[in-house]
């Protein structure tokens, strides 16, 4: 599914219904969530069948269209098949229990509800919110694309304003030659990742650039009286700040994963589970700062779209083994460069990179984690030391110990 973005222009009554449909929204889902909770087996089509319930039992539910409540149903019923699944999984931890929403910024149309122009330059709600038609601006030519084919219309509402995605169900999926080239990736905080060619990717760093801007920002809304209007606009001002440092992260790992999928027939890269890792305080930062997540995602995204193959393998000891022997060598998170009695020196990150691209040669893999849904919408973000690696030393005995450069 395709998914294309417009900013949305009206006026400020079309900007506080848009506000009160995305609150009723997320009431129905509160609702609906609830009735999970004080329900024994309470299934998804008894959460849609509860929608008609609220609309009578709520006026200003019943003026939300019928199958935007059903939308807002579904997003609970997501949370808990999502807690499900992870229970049947074991997955050790939390297990991710459904919690009712107290900020929701979206609110979701089906197929009615809604029309668009035949230029495709505006949409109009045709529910009883009072949204009325608003004008659309965005580069993307929506008129390309048959109107049966746009399967949501999702209504967003962000620090810089109000924007409409359209869900289009279309085959994405371009050919091309092959390159005759595979690559390991190992991702850091030093450079953002290290290939097996031995290339590397400087960080952007743009939390850290912004932070100080960020933090002028936050002393101004400290400093406003609670409730003020002035307190508002410092505040609207700070999201549109941590707004922009969000994008640039994002079309950041967009372009480099797009071009990475393009010179390479297959990409191996580690299976960090990045929640894990931001758990230590003292890297968390960083490591949210320098977007692998998003990176990781976006490989996928393209790697299905082009055809291209990504394999994620198992980080353990990528970064402690020799990739010319295959040695363990001992090494602590300070020593930066790899050398082997064999006599392979190489920088830690291109040997940790050429011992991914190997793993992934020699095993089947896992090719592509959140891409196996083909429905699957991409919403568009291991090494923890400020040097790049968060892999521990290895403990063992008889390995032998590097010496500290």
């Amino acid at each position: 599914m395709l998914v294309l973005e417009f900013k949305a222009y009206g006026k400020q009554t079309q900007y506080s219904a848009i506000d009160e449909a995305i609150r009723t929204g997320q009431f129905i889902r509160n609702k609906c969530l609830r009735l999970w909770m004080d329900t024994p087996k309470t299934g998804k089509y008894d959460l849609s069948k509860y929608c008609a319930v609220l609309a009578k039992q709520f006026p200003f539910a019943k003026t939300l269209n019928s199958q935007a409540r059903q939308a807002s149903a579904e997003r609970a019923w997501a949370a808990i098949s999502r807690f499900y699944e992870n229970c049947n999984k074991q997955i050790p931890g939390k297990k991710g229990y459904p919690k009712f929403k107290k900020s929701t910024r979206s609110v979701e149309y089906k197929n009615s509800g809604w029309k668009l122009s035949p230029d495709s330059k505006s949409i109009e709600f045709t529910d009883k919110k009072g949204i009325g038609k608003l004008k659309l601006k965005g580069t993307w030519e929506l008129w390309r694309y048959d109107q049966k084919l746009i399967k949501r219309v999702r209504l967003v509402r962000r620090a810089d304003g109000y924007y409409v995605q359209f869900g289009v169900k279309v085959e994405v999926k371009e050919s091309l030659k092959p390159s005759h080239t595979n690559v390991g990736l190992d991702v850091g905080l030093k450079e953002f990742y290290t290939d097996s060619k031995g290339n590397t990717q400087p960080n952007p760093r743009f939390y850290r650039i912004g932070e100080k801007r960020l933090k002028f920002y936050q002393k101004r809304v400290s400093r406003k009286q609670k409730g003020s209007s002035n307190r508002q606009k410092a505040i609207n001002r700070l999201g549109r700040t941590h707004l922009n440092i969000s994008r640039q992260r994002e079309e950041h790992a967009k372009r480099l994963a797009r071009y990475v999928i393009l010179s390479n027939d297959l990409v191996a890269y580690e299976d960090l589970r990045v929640k894990n890792l931001v758990k230590n305080h003292c890297l968390a930062k960083s490591i949210n700062d320098a977007g692998w997540y998003q990176f990781r995602k976006w490989l996928e995204y393209f790697g299905e779209r082009f055809g291209r193959i990504t394999i994620a393998v198992n980080p353990a000891y990528t970064s402690q083994k020799c990739s010319s022997c295959g040695e363990v060598v001992k090494k602590s998170l300070s020593t930066r460069t790899h050398v082997c009695s064999c006599g392979c020196e190489l920088d830690r990150d291109h040997n940790a990179a050429i011992n991914i691209l190997e793993r992934a040669l020699g095993t089947t893999g896992h090719v592509g984690t959140w891409m196996s849904d083909p429905n699957a919408m991409p919403r568009f973000a291991h090494h923890a030391s400020q040097t790049g690696d968060l892999s521990a030393t290895v403990v063992g005995v008889n390995q032998p110990q590097q010496l500290e450069s």
